[in-house]
């Protein structure tokens, strides 16, 4: 394994304002990402109290079905002692979902180690798995490479429901046979039999998508002692009872303030990443599994359609009694994490870093501080295979991404062409035109009145004329495939559908050429948060 790090193109201009530390940015952000912040923040937790004794409870009874491990015990033992923590979250997508979920469980197990080795105290690294979400088409798929391109494979059982993923439950024979499908297509090597035997082990004993997923991720990170907790786990809805009430008692002036913020990060030329209304309560009430988004109107709480209807006083009673019935939304989620939690840094993407830009006030409101924002670790693994594919035709990771490798795809497939046989068609082509030209004018000559059929008689050679061309295209593309094909796969591997590989696979993909220990030995690597791009070398 070799680690390179590499520039790219600036393609999100808020994450390259925050971290070169534009003054634009200062309004939304609570802390610039700097030593002397992390100190600031966490001499700012130790002056604040949280349950942490309860938390660490909650967190390992929702564990003890996974696996707890001697690293685990450990973070468990120091989060009950009132340690600080990184934390990250994610989807529970399918295999874990695409590659940035583990890049940002590593960047949260990164930043942790190296936060406790710089404060001298233990920083525990906790995993928010976003198990209250309910968009199912999100997370129903992965992509694999067949034949040269990414091919996507999906988990078609749907629900009528808007259902959570964490109370959605999963056909265990469509989702054996996803797995099996998508196996067959990482082809066969040494660690194949063991990956796929293991995958369907743990989907025996899954029940839903968070179980699948929360299953996958202990088994690729216990050893790295990473904590997670799913927001929708009953037990932890009960231990936001009273967080609930504060959201609901301050509901209005958490939603202006977001949307007043919004507003100024528009103005600043970074968009409307929310698009929040002063009448949204950032909130989802819960009803047999399905979620269902809040409006402040007339003086009720209730949702698009009218079915949920509550006034402010039936609402702190859910809150106060059955908090399990209430969910977070993308604004409340935050604040959320931040009384629960005590949050040293929040690891996120790009998109998450915008959204957290619109909420610095909100957090004011509340009487809470945003934590430090830790952009995620941005990675592209190249295999032997590909390195050697790199090589050859001389191309980087940087032009890849640029369109060279499809660039160079098109020049070569032109340069290959037979062009004596295009002319010589096209020669034929044009003799016919003269001589059916010819015969038109001969006929009219004669008052034969056959000009329509003369004219659907050439065409149906030109049709002919146009199947032999693109025939001896065809059979001059199979003399040269393989080059044809080995530029897809560059362009497919590294640059899938024109968007960054870690958007795109799993982790399985590559732990089924690399072996199981990919995420250890990842984990190893003198990885730091930065602005680079790695590119690491299976």
């Amino acid at each position: 394994m070799r680690l390179e790090q590499i520039e790219l193109p600036v393609n999100n201009q808020l994450l390259d304002d925050y971290w070169s530390g534009n003054e634009k940015l200062k309004p939304f952000y609570e802390y610039e990402y700097n030593d002397e912040s992390f100190n600031t923040r966490y001499n700012y937790l130790k002056s604040k109290q949280y349950e942490t004794k309860a938390l660490s409870k909650i967190i390992r009874s929702y564990m003890e079905p996974l696996g707890i491990s001697d690293k685990i015990e450990e973070n468990l033992n120091a989060l009950e002692n009132g340690s600080v923590a990184i934390v990250g979250g994610q989807q529970a997508g399918i295999l874990t979902g695409p590659l940035y979920s583990i890049h940002k469980a590593i960047s949260v197990l990164l930043l942790a180690k190296e936060q406790s080795e710089k404060l001298n105290e233990r920083v525990v690294p906790i995993f928010w798995i976003a198990g209250e979400d309910h968009d199912i088409d999100e997370i129903n798929h992965t992509f694999t490479i067949v034949n040269g391109a990414p091919k996507k494979r999906v988990y078609h059982e749907r629900s009528n429901k808007k259902t959570m993923a964490s109370t959605t439950a999963i056909r265990q024979d469509e989702m054996r046979q996803l797995l099996n499908n998508i196996f067959q297509d990482f082809g066969e090597t040494a660690y194949t039999h063991d990956l796929h035997k293991m995958c369907l082990q743990q989907l025996e004993n899954s029940d839903t998508f968070t179980d699948f997923f929360a299953r996958l991720m202990n088994d690729l990170f216990k050893d790295e002692g990473l904590l997670m907790v799913d927001a929708a786990y009953t037990p932890f809805r009960q231990f936001e009872s009273s967080y609930f009430v504060k959201i609901v008692e301050l509901n209005e002036q958490i939603a202006k303030a977001v949307v007043d913020k919004e507003q100024l990060l528009h103005n600043a030329g970074f968009g409307t990443p929310i698009n929040a209304t002063l009448n949204n309560a950032n909130l989802f009430y819960v009803q047999e599994g399905e979620r269902y988004l809040l409006e402040r109107k007339d003086r009720y709480y209730q949702d698009s359609s009218g079915l949920i209807k509550l006034s402010e006083e039936q609402l702190l009673s859910v809150a106060k009694t059955k908090p399990e019935q209430l969910s977070n939304n993308v604004v409340t989620r935050p604040l959320m994490q931040e009384m629960t939690i005590p949050v040293l840094a929040f690891v996120g993407g790009p998109g998450e870093l915008a959204y957290w830009g619109t909420l610095k006030d909100a957090f004011h409101v509340m009487d809470l501080q945003m934590p430090i924002l830790a952009p995620r670790l941005n990675i592209t693994f190249v295999d032997r295979k590909m390195d050697q594919l790199l090589s050859t035709y001389e191309l980087s990771i940087p032009e890849v991404l640029s369109g060279k490798a499809q660039s160079l795809k098109e020049q070569f497939i032109e340069s290959v062409q037979d062009l004596e046989a295009k002319q010589q068609i096209e020669n034929v082509h044009q003799l016919l035109k003269e001589q059916y030209e010819k015969l038109d004018s001969h006929l009219n000559t004669q008052h034969l009145n056959l000009h329509s059929i003369v004219e659907k008689n050439l065409k149906y050679h030109e049709v002919q004329l146009e199947y032999l061309s693109k025939k001896i295209e065809q059979q001059v593309f199979n003399k040269h495939e393989k080059i044809i094909r080995q530029f897809d796969l560059i362009q497919a591997e590294i640059y899938p559908n024109e968007n960054f590989q870690e958007r795109v696979y799993n982790p399985y993909q590559y732990m089924n050429s690399y072996g199981p220990n990919l995420i250890q030995d990842l984990c190893a690597l003198p990885l730091s948060i930065s602005r680079n791009h790695y590119v690491i070398h299976l």
